[in-house]
């Protein structure tokens, strides 16, 4: 008999709870096939019940989130909720309390979907971002003095320590070493990049090139090791894609060049990505928000949600009914006439029934 997980189900707001519902369809297909079981428990988080209750995260809820395997997260996110109520309350609340330093973000394109870049495909458009997902600019250090006068300072601080930079490169050096394209024989190295501004933060990005060097020579030899400023890095993502392989950076420049990968993939309803604690709870998300304007219109892209879930099981350990979706996603993108909202030449859940059978 296959091994049983507990999973919590967060559909969230907006179409969170639509793509989340495709997801779970397909890991059920995934189940049948592979012989495991995921106990999915569903949690009421969001804009809505903060409108309804002004609950965010109460400990109750998130003691009982904590007793999961895995979070499996829609899209958080309300009109009428104040931007960063949420984000701070919920997200990254979970993030920082359950220890989630890892960002792990997939820019794959998928066979049939169009980029925006003329003239790259598949083969250019593979790598992986990790970014270091609880220290740096998001942290809340700083503060505000004589706000609301001429002479109004407001301050934001991008703290790291040793520990936290080395943890991240090591889990950056780990996954290059087993995922990178020599690992999946589709070039000569296992290629780590560190991304940075050390012409500029020279504080911060001493202590991760000198980590980075460290520990590259030290325990990861095997890894070749690269360095790009993060705005060569912008333009390399749209000219020349190919080059990258694993890259590694903070918290800030992480947030900011995975959107960029996001589109240049086919957008943001193909992305996915998982804020990981590598010995403990992680949480697996699309990278898309609640796009509040297309609910309930069963038009919305469910890939990304779907490929959410495929990180989760490969994680989980369940690496071969992950490749299975994975494999599934392939199959069904090239039937598709876009990726756009109501574009797509199905809906949402034509989608999902499309991907579960390929599964």
């Amino acid at each position: 008999m296959g091994k049983s997980y507990n999973i919590a189900v967060m559909p969230g707001d907006g179409t969170g709870p639509e793509v989340v519902g495709e997801a779970v369809k397909v890991l059920s297909a995934a189940e049948n096939k592979f012989g495991f079981t995921l106990n999915k428990t569903t949690f009421d988080l969001g804009g809505e019940r903060y409108l309804k209750t002004g609950d965010i995260l109460p400990d109750k809820d998130f003691a009982e989130l904590k007793k999961n395997d895995a979070i499996l997260l829609g899209a958080v996110g309300h009109v009428n909720v104040k931007p960063g109520i949420l984000e701070r309350g919920l997200l990254l609340k979970i993030r920082f309390e359950l220890d989630q330093y890892i960002n792990l973000r997939p820019v794959k394109l998928f066979p049939g979907v169009e980029s925006p870049i003329r003239g790259k495909g598949p083969k250019e458009i593979d790598y992986t971002v990790v970014r270091e997902n609880t220290g740096g600019l998001y942290t809340g250090f700083g503060g505000v003095a004589m706000k609301g006068t001429p002479h109004e300072v407001a301050e934001q601080c991008m703290v790291y320590n040793r520990h936290q930079v080395e943890r991240c490169l090591r889990f950056a050096f780990e996954y290059a070493r087993k995922h990178g394209k020599k690992a999946r024989g589709v070039g000569e190295n296992n290629t780590l990049a560190l991304i940075g501004k050390t012409n500029v933060l020279v504080y911060v990005f001493d202590l991760w090139e000198r980590a980075f060097h460290e520990i590259g020579e030290q325990d990861y030899p095997d890894v070749k090791r690269e360095y790009y400023h993060v705005d060569a890095t912008c333009l390399y993502m749209v000219t020349n894609p190919e080059w990258f392989d694993v890259l590694v950076t903070t918290n800030m420049f992480g947030d900011i060049i995975t959107d960029l990968g996001a589109i240049t993939q086919g957008g943001l309803g193909v992305a996915a990505g998982g804020n990981i604690n590598p010995s403990g709870l992680s949480m697996f998300e699309p990278i898309g928000g609640t796009a509040p304007s297309w609910t309930g219109k069963n038009a919305i892209n469910p890939i990304a949600a779907i490929g959410a879930g495929a990180m989760m099981l490969q994680h989980l350990g369940e690496t071969e009914a992950a490749a299975a979706i994975e494999n599934a996603i392939r199959q069904t993108t090239p039937k598709m006439k876009s990726q756009l909202a109501n574009q797509m030449g199905f809906t949402t859940t034509q989608v999902g029934d499309l991907v579960a059978a390929a599964v």
